[in-house]
């Protein structure tokens, strides 16, 4: 994947769930955490998979494959969305974003853990340049109080997010495609999150309306289906630690898709912390990218001779 269109991706990716922020606030006006978390793998599933079977895909049916791809949705879909939706029903968005960045540098720690894989030393300043920018970016939030279960949710939303990242890379999925491997998850988050959400949360306090369905139809194509499909795409070709990227950017538009929709301040504070953030990610996917240009470079000198 080049590096352009690594780029690309990380900052569409960044732009959809960044706005994300914003519908589930209003979203959560009409329903419960859990049942908007259930409800949105219902309508990205269902989306996915039968936009994979129009294209002629088939449904995996390999043990080893349904297994992996268990673990996936169980990391990501299911455990990471549910403490994401849970976590942003309880903090202010700019904390939530904060969070929600953290991504990246549990991506790196088990990569390293799980995959061998090293951080070299400028993708490192590019970790610590973008999560400078997210704490810049999110400061004005943390000037009150927090609730500690939404700041701890959010940490572990995004430690399992990132297990589910490093994961795809750790595995074989390459007999699934992208779109295909993201609808089946879906689906079986949905088998896991509906049962738990009636039990728990029920549907006594959710507003069937359209305030409830217009963000609820984002939440779920958009920002849910479309956003993992790409993710898995850029993981299938990229490295977890790019892939892992756009976490740095999500605060970015978080505050700017929150200006435009919920007319909250873009302040000087916000453009200096976005500014840092572009530039932390600028840097970790450009070091990634030539690390891997220079060990592809160095094994072709070694086949050569």
């Amino acid at each position: 994947m080049s590096n352009r269109l690594v780029l690309a991706t990380v900052f569409l990716v960044a732009m959809l769930i960044g706005a994300n922020f914003s519908m589930l606030k209003f979203a959560l006006d009409h329903t419960t955490p859990m049942l908007l978390t259930s409800l949105r793998t219902v309508i990205g599933g269902a989306f996915l998979v039968s936009f994979a079977l129009l294209r002629g895909e088939r449904i995996p049916r390999r043990r080893d494959d349904l297994g992996n791809i268990f673990a996936v949705s169980f990391s990501i879909t299911t455990v990471s969305s549910a403490l994401l939706v849970f976590g942003v029903n309880r903090v202010p968005a700019g904390v939530a974003s904060l969070m929600a960045s953290t991504m990246p540098l549990f991506t790196a720690l088990l990569s390293a853990m799980l995959l061998g894989a090293a951080v070299s030393r400028m993708a490192g300043i590019g970790l610590a340049v973008g999560f400078a920018g997210t704490v810049t970016l999110a400061s004005p939030s943390l000037s009150g109080e927090t609730a500690a279960i939404g700041i701890i949710s959010l940490a572990l939303s995004a430690l399992a997010w990132a297990f589910g990242t490093v994961y795809m890379k750790w595995r074989d999925f390459s007999r699934v495609s992208p779109v295909m491997l993201v609808g089946v998850q879906l689906v079986m988050s949905a088998v896991v999150l509906v049962p738990f959400a009636l039990a728990v949360e029920g549907t006594a306090d959710t507003e069937w309306t359209v305030g409830l369905f217009a963000p609820l139809f984002y939440a779920a194509v958009p920002a849910n289906a479309v956003t993992f499909a790409l993710m898995a795409t850029i993981v299938a070709r990229a490295t977890p630690t790019q892939a892992s990227a756009s976490a740095y950017l999500i605060p970015v538009f978080g505050v700017f898709f929150g200006w435009l929709i919920r007319d909250e301040v873009l302040g000087a504070v916000e453009v200096v912390g976005g500014a840092l953030v572009v530039v932390g990610v600028y840097v970790l996917v450009t070091a990634n990218a030539r690390s891997a240009a220079a060990a592809q470079a160095s094994a072709s000198r070694v086949d050569s001779t």
